[in-house]
């Protein structure tokens, strides 16, 4: 996280004038959807922790300003929970790959039924990374809240708990030829989030996924691994404009928006800051936090020179040698 706000520094815009910017449209479109502003949520887990409605009151502002959420496997809330508060939502789902399998495929089942437009398969955590703050706070999720998208799954379960769910439910021995069984199971695209490198993002393509997010899990899995935003341009090199790229980890800005826009990125995602919005004030604190950054990202454009999103290409941007 350290290391992406200080890439994000150094990155430079490089501004064009008199463009005539008296009009800017922020509105876009990720796999055929139009959403009003670059700026999606990134699935993050227990929002009740937050905020009494949790989820419901994140899907209600994301719906409110139409912009992308990225629904959690982990979250205090259900998918049918979600789907009743926002019924008009742009929702995709977050999903893992566990031991067994059948759990995977009912989750599949009941957001595909739901209405839900994509998956977002996260393949980075074979195993759960050693996250420190956790540790050191003995982090457990209290006993008034569930992981209710597997809520009666586990009753009576009485082994080691990992953030909600038995440890070692998550599947280790996941790989590629697990993307042909996801697809084999539904009809929605397949994004595939926590990719890194140019190897895996052509793998990526061979494999008929429709998505990238590059993404580290926000710092939390592998110590020294890149920022996202130094892998973003050797991934969006790679596949070519065959499938859509998408970006998370450490955007705190509108102009952190806008560089990795230029730097190839479809759309980015935000995780911790939609966290500190429920905290603030529920749905409206989550509508406060994704309005603050598209009045930022707008203004960014409009005094970079760029009256949409078309305009914004790596033109814009060069690397600082400080």
């Amino acid at each position: 996280m350290a290391d992406m706000r200080f890439v994000l520094r150094r990155i430079r815009l490089r501004p064009r004038m008199l463009r005539d910017v008296s009009v800017t449209d922020t509105r876009t479109a990720i796999l055929g959807t139009e959403i009003s502003c670059p700026i999606g949520i990134a699935p993050t887990a227990f929002h009740c922790l937050a905020w009494p409605d949790g989820e419901m009151s994140t899907a209600r502002a994301a719906e409110t300003l139409n912009v992308c959420y990225v629904a959690s496997t982990y979250s205090t809330c259900s998918v049918e929970e979600i789907v009743t508060a926002a019924p008009d939502g742009f929702r995709w789902f977050q999903l893992y790959i566990y031991r067994d399998r059948k759990l995977s495929e009912q989750l599949v089942r009941r957001v595909e039924a739901l209405g839900f437009k994509a998956l977002v398969l996260t393949v980075d955590v074979p195993y759960t990374g050693k996250r420190r703050s956790d540790i050191r706070n003995n982090f457990r999720l209290p006993p008034h809240l569930k992981v209710k998208n597997f809520e009666g799954v586990f009753e009576g379960h009485c082994g080691p708990d990992n953030y909600g769910v038995p440890a070692n439910t998550l599947d280790p021995s996941i790989s590629w030829r697990d993307i042909h069984w996801l697809r084999s199971l539904t009809r929605l695209p397949i994004i595939i989030k926590g990719i890194l490198t140019k190897e895996d993002a052509e793998l990526a393509v061979e494999h008929g996924v429709q998505g990238i997010v590059v993404s580290n899990h926000g710092g939390r899995q592998l110590d020294g691994e890149l920022a996202t935003i130094d892998a973003l341009s050797e991934i969006v090199d790679a596949v070519q404009g065959r499938i859509e790229v998408y970006i998370d980890g450490g955007i705190r800005t509108g102009s952190d928006v806008l560089k990795a826009l230029a730097l190839g990125a479809k759309c980015v995602f935000i995780g911790r800051p939609i966290v500190w919005g429920l905290a603030y004030k529920g749905e409206e604190g989550v509508r406060g936090v994704l309005q603050i950054l598209t009045d930022e990202f707008r203004l960014s454009m409009a005094l970079s020179g760029c009256r949409n999103i078309s305009e914004i290409n790596r033109n814009l941007v060069q690397f600082s040698r400080l």
